[in-house]
């Protein structure tokens, strides 16, 4: 496996946990609002030892709960790469969690399935109309995206569902349309877009707390818990 960033101590990226964060390049999404271009990109030339990683796990033993594994998509990975990756962090006794968009539903399947996971976090971009668009892509099916909410609506792997809001791409109109793709869930976080950090592309801003509050009031109805996030 190749490791193109490491967190080693986060409080916020696993939900409740301790945990360090694993950073894989390279994206199928090019999301103006993502802070991550030259892991997206794939242009970023920073590559960690597996091998260090892993005595760095051993290491902390018993000091953190969990690794989290995000990209770029992380599920861009072949399967086997990604469940042998996964179980020897296990084998250390670390809880895992994955970060995705959701458009490898075989592979996420096939991950929770088999009890390799125990936290999934994936992203919601828009309601399915401005799907393509807030991707940064020409078009866009939805149907592997809407395998992935399906699957873990219905299965037992915890999860959280997440949108990243930022203006102009997110409106109001568009929340009720995202509340009926994911009807049914437990848990939505709204995100705040930070315009500080350096992102795909250029004007973008801050969606205020107040409009924020808004889009949670209209997912509520679908959702049973719905949070803002960095606000």
């Amino acid at each position: 496996m190749v490791i193109n960033g490491l967190e080693k101590l986060s409080l916020v990226d696993f939900n409740e946990k301790t945990a360090c964060t694993v950073f894989l390049a390279g994206c199928n999404f090019r999301c103006p609002f993502c802070h991550n271009a030259p892991l997206v990109l794939g242009t970023g030339d920073r590559v960690i030892d597996e091998e260090e990683f892993f005595t760095y796990l051993m290491r902390r033993q018993g000091l953190i709960d969990g690794v989290c594994i995000t990209g770029g998509e992380p599920l861009l990975r072949p399967l086997d790469e990604m469940r042998e990756f996964i179980a020897r962090i296990r084998e250390l006794g670390y809880l895992v969690k994955l970060d995705t968009n959701g458009t490898r539903p075989d592979s996420l399947i096939a991950l929770t399935s088999e009890g390799l996971l125990d936290y999934v976090a994936m992203d919601i971009k828009n309601s399915p109309e401005k799907y393509a668009m807030t991707a940064g892509l020409d078009s866009l099916g939805l149907d592997a995206i809407r395998r992935s909410i399906d699957h873990l609506i219905g299965g037992s792997c915890d999860y959280e569902f997440r949108t990243t809001v930022a203006h102009p791409l997110h409106e109001e109109s568009d929340f009720a349309e995202i509340g009926r793709m994911v009807s049914g869930a437990k848990r939505f976080f709204i995100q705040k877009f930070n315009g500080r950090q350096g992102t795909l592309a250029d004007g973008l801003s801050e969606i205020p707390e107040e409009k924020a509050l808004s889009f949670a009031d209209i997912l509520s109805p679908y959702v049973e818990s719905v949070t803002l996030r960095g606000y």
